[in-house]
């Protein structure tokens, strides 16, 4: 049976490139959340370091993550995050989580 797949990503701008970086977040989120394998896509400000963003995704199964690690809007995330930002992106999957959720 395929597990959920869980990615947190921690996003921090470089000086100067905050605005930029929140566009490039914001212009993933609607395209992501239409994937058929996506289950949550959701983008959170830290409230201490408004520069510092967190990406929170939850796909079906790892087919999905690469369904959408394939699409324009994830090769055109990568084709700038790198200028915009430092990040550190796990990839999890389950042990003992409570999911209410009906996938």
């Amino acid at each position: 049976m395929a597990s959920t797949v869980k990615i947190v990503a921690i996003l921090t701008a470089r000086t100067g490139l905050e605005i930029e970086l929140e566009a490039l977040l914001r212009g993933m989120s609607s395209p992501s959340r239409s994937e058929p394998g996506n289950l949550e896509y959701n983008l959170w400000r830290d409230i201490d370091n408004p520069g510092r963003f967190v990406l929170d995704e939850l796909y079906k199964d790892t087919e999905a993550v690469a369904a959408h690690r394939a699409t324009s809007h994830f090769q055109h995330y990568l084709s700038r995050i790198n200028e915009l930002a430092v990040r550190v992106a796990v990839t999890l999957d389950a042990v003992d989580v409570v999911n209410t959720r009906v996938a």
